[in-house]
């Protein structure tokens, strides 16, 4: 099917994270290419246009790989017959094996070539690899600054251990599928039900304490919620502490309530 669009200038990249560096590209462009790897854990799949406020083409990579470098070019002044501009990051390659890079993409290209400097953040190089290390150290401070945002995830609602609302306390569990996860912790956080953010402090990890499955759970502050909601997404403000194991219920109890006072001096701060 012939397009008829009208768009003139386009980013190309995997955007995984949309984060400070991603913004810088698309600041500059009506829409946005994304080559979908199905492999980004930071923003899966169409999670990325909930950042974009711009339109959004994917190209999947399993359709695009076997392409040389002229021939992804070709397909993409096909698809946008009135391009004008590209925008690319410093290391953008692209066709079969990766043969081409911002060098060749000047060559190939009849109209502007954009090509955006490493954006940093302080000496850090602000890329999706350095905030998925921040991520998995359980660094989200440091993550959020990269990203300009808080980490967010997805899940499921799943019925948990029936546990924590009889002798702890009441906990929303998620099944969570694609996302990258934080290390196994207790965090502040933020968790959206039904359209609507509540303070929260969540933990992921092994419930070594009790059945030593592994677990994503999130308590809503001051407040209980029970939802039958399919979907709800945590955002992660800060890393409280390391998960570990306690001398039963009673001690396990007494830690969480000094993660929940954590959390709400945060909140309230």
């Amino acid at each position: 099917m012939e397009l008829t669009n009208n768009i003139k200038s386009i980013a190309i990249g995997s955007f995984d994270g949309i984060h400070q560096g991603h913004r810088v590209l698309i600041d500059q462009v009506e829409a946005v290419v994304i080559i979908e790897q199905n492999r980004c854990t930071l923003t899966p799949g169409y999670r990325r246009t909930e950042y974009i406020d711009k339109p959004c083409f994917f190209y999947h990579f399993e359709k695009v790989k076997s392409l040389s470098a002229q021939a992804f070019i070709d397909q993409i002044q096909q698809d946008f017959p009135k391009l004008e501009t590209i925008v690319v990051g410093y290391d953008f390659v692209f066709g079969y094996r990766k043969e081409g890079n911002t060098a060749l993409l000047q060559q190939l290209f009849d109209g502007q070539v954009i090509i955006v400097a490493e954006v940093k953040y302080g000496d850090i190089s602000v890329h999706s690899r350095t905030i998925k290390n921040h991520i998995k150290n359980g660094e989200l401070t440091a993550a959020n600054s990269l990203l300009d945002r808080y980490y967010q995830i997805s899940g499921e609602v799943i019925r948990g251990q029936g546990l924590g609302s009889k002798a702890l306390v009441p906990t929303l569990n998620l099944r969570v599928y694609n996302y990258l996860l934080p290390k196994e912790g207790v965090y502040v956080t933020r968790t959206l039900i039904d359209h609507q953010w509540f303070p929260s402090v969540s933990f992921l990890g092994h419930r070594v304490t009790t059945d030593g499955s592994y677990a994503v759970e999130t308590h809503i502050l001051d407040r209980e919620i029970y939802t039958t909601n399919e979907e709800l997404a945590i955002e992660f403000i800060a890393f409280i502490r390391e998960n570990q194991k306690f001398d039963g219920l009673d001690a396990l109890k007494q830690a969480i309530g000094n993660d929940i006072w954590i959390a709400k001096n945060i909140h309230n701060g």
